[in-house]
Order: structure tokens, then sequence, then C-alpha cells
């Protein structure tokens, strides 16, 4: 895709990331891109509710357009057939009414190609569309170009393509304030006004885990090592295992896991001293906060290089890396369980060990919330 694709002037452009919170903190530079190329162009996102606070606060973009899937979802189980489809009308006239000139599928799926489609957008493009959503695209463009290696590797891709300056193409979380109020009354009532860590251990896919006594262990030598505090965070969902980290842990972390909305923890992790996480959207926020952060990636690899020194990856490349949503290993996970604590902690002394950074540790034995 190059500038002549674009139609001039551009007016209006829809963005369509529908889910995957990291996807969505990915993928936000190409707002910044977008205005910096086409200053007077209107930029309107498409998300689903639940990840729809990620973006929304956004300062360059002029409108955040919901589908409430889960809803339609229940309405669908329910049968409630007429109010499904009328509401679902009302987002295609809702979609219609603005006169997208270009509709990007930044999502490449099935639901998110449609959605692109039903915009009415005289021009759509898809990245790296599957399942069918090609054909609802008048272009489609790979989604594995460029360095891949590169966080926001792909959204990258698009905005060169696309005739975009792309600038130092930062991904960007902005919060809303009661959400940074929330998590300074929170620091202030744990008494973490000298610093904490965040660990973020928990994710859905088995090939992304990290063992939980690794996890305890980790969370009992920061405390002594680094001065640190553990906050764990979480969903609901993700109870049972903290139980087993805490029993296992000789110390005692402090828990929000189920206590906080997805922006509540999102300011946690903004004011952490040091974050270390799985492949989850909450690790990724902390290198858009350009908070010092450690990430620890099994099968899938999403990028290896990251924007400063204050974020380090951590991964095992074996034969069989990355198999992604493939596993060949039987269970056994081996790219993970070959992560010792100590690489962990060696790499968390190495982005703590960065400028300020490094004369508080010197000073105070723990890194200053900032």
């Amino acid at each position: 895709m190059n500038r002549g694709l674009l139609p001039t002037p551009l007016r209006t452009v829809l963005l369509v990331r529908l889910s995957a919170r990291g996807d969505i903190v990915f993928a936000s530079p190409l707002v910044r891109a977008f205005r910096r190329t086409h200053p007077q162009v209107k930029l309107v996102w498409l998300a689903e509710s639940h990840v729809k606070d990620l973006i929304e606060n956004h300062p360059e973009l002029d409108e955040v357009i919901v589908v409430p899937r889960h809803r339609w979802k229940r309405l669908w189980k329910e049968r409630r057939l007429r109010i499904l489809f009328g509401e679902v009308r009302e987002l295609v006239r809702e979609l219609r009414n603005r006169d997208f000139d270009v509709a990007i599928d930044l999502q490449g799926l099935f639901r998110s190609g449609i959605m692109t489609y039903l915009s009415g957008a005289p021009v759509r493009v898809g990245l790296g569309s599957k399942e069918g959503s090609g054909a609802f695209m008048t272009q489609v463009l790979s989604r594995i170009e460029g360095d891949r290696r590169k966080i926001s590797t792909e959204y990258r891709y698009l905005a060169e393509r696309a005739g975009l300056d792309p600038g130092d193409f930062r991904m960007e979380v902005h919060l809303a304030p009661e959400d940074r109020a929330w998590a300074h009354e929170k620091v202030e009532a744990l008494g973490l006004q000298k610093g904490y860590f965040v660990a973020l251990p928990f994710t859905t896919t088995p090939q992304k885990h990290w063992r939980e006594p690794r996890w305890a262990e980790l969370m009992d030598r920061v405390g002594s090592e680094l001065g640190l505090p553990t906050v764990i965070l979480g969903g609901p969902e993700d109870g049972p295992a903290l139980g087993r980290i805490r029993d296992l842990a000789g110390s005692e972390p402090i828990s929000l896991v189920g206590q906080t909305t997805l922006t509540q923890a999102s300011a946690m992790v903004e004011m952490a001293s040091l974050v270390i996480g799985v492949d989850t959207g909450l690790t990724h926020m902390a290198i858009a906060f350009d908070r010092p952060t450690v990430t620890i990636f099994g099968s899938n690899i999403p990028y290896t290089k990251t924007p400063s020194n204050r974020a380090k990856v951590v991964v095992n490349w074996l034969e069989c890396s990355p198999c992604k949503g493939n596993p060949t290993c039987n269970g056994a996970f081996t790219c993970t369980e070959l992560i010792s604590v100590d690489q962990i902690l060696e790499a968390a002394r190495g982005v703590l060990a960065t400028g300020e950074w490094e004369q508080t540790l010197k000073e105070d034995g723990g890194a200053e919330v900032p």
C-alpha cells in the first residue's frame, strides 16, 4: 500500500481492532502517525466494550465506537434475536453515518473483517487477513513483513506502506484521571510509597505460563534482594492460581487480583518500580509506560527488541520456537521450563540499573514510586 491508494484529501478513517489488550497497545502508535501525516483527518477506533478503556482517552483520537460483543453473544444464546438484530442494525447505521473514506482491519479475523466491510468505507485494508476476512477487503497487507524483532512491527510496517510518518512509533496508553487517583490512594493505603514490584503471572494460554513455584520464589527474592514488596494483578478467574502461588511464597505478596478494573490495574502498573510478567496485555502496557520491565516469553514471541534498555525480553530459542498456538512438546513447555529465577532476577537488576533507577536503588535499597 502507498500514499496513492489513500483518498486525497483524506477526511475520515476507521481503525478496527476489536480486542486483545496487548495488540491494542501495539497498534496505538498508528493514531499519532495518522495525525502527524494528515492533521485534519477524523480518526475513529472500533473496539469491543471490555477493552475500549485502553484507547478512548487517546488525545489524538476523535471517537471510539463500541461493539458490545459479549452482550450480543448473550442475546444470541437467549434467542432474543429481534433485540440482537436491531442493535446490529443500529451499529451499522452509526458506522455508515460517519462516511468513512478508509477502514483498516488491524485484527485480521472474520469478525473484525465483517465490521470493516459493514462500515461502508470504499477503501478497506486488511492486515494479515485470515478466516476468510480478506474477501471483505480491497487490499490485504502481510503481517509478517518488517523487522519482526521490534515491538509493534506489523503496525509500523502498515504505517510505512500507507505513506504515514511513523516518527518514533511510541506505544501509548492514556488513563483517565480517576484511575490514576485510585492508584495513588491504593499505594498510600498499602504503604507502598517507597516502591513496589508488580507481578503479572496469569494468562489463559498454557504455553505462555511460567511455573508457579518460580513465581513464588521470585516474589520472595525481589523482596529480600531488591527491597521491593510484591503486588500481584489479575482477573477474578485467576483466584485459584493466585492461591497456589501465595501458599508457596515465604513472603506475603499483596494481591489485587479481581479487585480492579483494567484501567485501575494499568494505573498500578504505571506507578510500579518494576514489572515482571508473561505475554499479557498489562506487561506490554508497562513497556508503553516506560516502566522497568522484564517480559517472560514462551512459545509465542511477539518481539525481542524493546524501545529502551528499561525493558528486557527473556526467551529461550529452541528448534521448535516459536510454535505459537501449536506446541509440539506434549505439554512440557521446555522454552519456559528452562527459564530460571536467577535469569529473571539478573534481567530485573539490569532494567533497574538505568538512569534515575540506579541512583534510587543505591540510596534507598528500593525504587521510589515516580
